[in-house]
């Protein structure tokens, strides 16, 4: 048995944190209970700022760990594409796995339990399977020409064949509205669904917006120019496209954990239509990947009040100078201060769970769950955090 105290317990089920609390853990990392610590044992295991359950990172692409530091800053969408497509292929894969491994290795002792994590490619699956991180992989498809369709699906199917081979949870899902086909969104869609969860990139910049609404700006010109198809100029945004594109499955409605990533242009009217159809779904956000393209964020305050389930990801090292939660976590804080930060750390840790279904066993300090417990260091006088705040594994 283990009880480690701290100056604040945030147990990932209430956003008020116990001050001058404890944390019981038994020999098999099972949480026993919380409480606050009238007195403290000559002896007492005794940590200077925030405990907190192991984290939930739920919107990661590990697999371009090795792009670290080689992208440019505040290029917009558009030319973050380019820079994509140029540098992606330019390490070796045995280079690759280097950095997936590295990074995996930090990832967890920073506190992170588990991830949802991108993938279009088989690099990251070996280290995955061996992790200590429980890792639900998203199969990401591209495929903006109609008659790919058939064979891109083929070749997903066949990348999750070797997904299984690991052991690894892991399920097709489409990329974004202007990477995939009409037809190949709603394919991947209908297949991904299967799993019981889907990932999707969502109103990321205004040059997305403009793309559907309106057939201009950047994005859609270099389509365009390059000869691809482009997605289809609806009027509507394109969480609306989406969401007619998840109908044109056939169903009105998805039980489905949905998870929408990034959400900078999100509205009243995109959250009215996603609770109309989705009876589960969630917002991941990437602050600090979305000041690193184009420095805007989403409105984090009207998607509380909304009451929709955020979580929060670092999304890659190609659009961010680090994977770390607590960067993550600073930035909305400093950002949006009229929301608690016990708020957020419940969108670190128990909603990140709840959208893998782990809730049973991660997220929240409940009695009886695994969760990992993480300290928080250099938490100021008010209960908040600092810029040098930063997390470690210690359970």
């Amino acid at each position: 048995m283990r009880r480690i105290y701290a100056d604040y317990i945030y147990t990932g089920i209430s956003a008020e944190p116990i001050r001058n609390g404890y944390v019981e853990i038994d020999d098999d990392g099972a949480v026993v209970s919380t409480g606050i610590a009238d007195t403290l044992p000559e002896d007492a295991e005794k940590i200077s700022g925030a405990l907190i359950p192991g984290m939930v990172n739920a919107h990661c692409h590990i697999e371009l760990s090795s792009m670290w530091h080689k992208f440019r800053k505040g290029t917009g969408m558009a030319g973050f594409i380019d820079q994509i497509n140029e540098l992606r292929d330019t390490v070796s894969v045995a280079e690759k796995k280097r950095w997936i491994s590295e990074w995996m290795d930090i990832l967890w002792r920073r506190g992170v339990g588990a991830m949802g994590d991108i993938s279009n490619c088989d690099d990251s699956f070996e280290c995955k399977s061996k992790s200590p991180i429980y890792t639900r992989t998203f199969l990401e498809v591209f495929g903006t020409e109609p008659e790919d369709c058939g064979a891109v699906m083929d070749s997903v199917l066949e990348l999750k064949k070797v997904a299984d081979s690991y052991g690894i949870d892991a399920a097709p899902t489409p990329h974004s509205c202007y990477t995939t086909s009409p037809a190949l969104l709603t394919a991947v869609s209908d297949e991904g669904l299967k799993s019981g969860f889907l990932s999707y990139h969502s109103e990321e910049t205004q040059e997305e917006e403009d793309m559907l609404i309106s057939g201009t700006g950047a994005m859609y010109e270099n389509r365009r120019q390059a000869g691809m198809s482009v997605p289809p100029v609806t009027g509507k945004s394109s969480l609306l496209y989406f969401i007619d594109r998840l109908k044109a499955t056939g169903r009105t409605s998805f039980p489905e954990h949905i998870l929408l990533v990034h959400e900078v242009c999100m509205n009243e009217e995109g959250i009215e239509a996603v609770k109309a159809v989705m009876e589960h779904p969630f917002v991941a956000l990437c602050p600090c990947s979305n000041i690193f393209i184009h420095n805007a964020l989403p409105d984090v305050g009207l998607m509380w009040r909304s009451g929709l389930k955020l979580t929060v990801g670092t999304d890659s090292l190609s659009s961010n100078d680090d994977l770390d939660m607590m960067r993550e976590l600073f930035c909305l804080q400093e950002n949006f201060p009229e929301i608690p930060l016990g708020e957020m750390i419940i969108w670190a840790t128990a909603n990140g769970a709840e959208f893998l279904g782990k809730s049973d066993v991660l997220g929240s300090f409940a009695p009886g769950s695994r969760p990992g417990v993480v300290a928080i260091d250099h938490i100021s006088p008010d209960g908040r955090l600092t810029s040098a705040s930063r997390s470690r594994r210690i359970v």
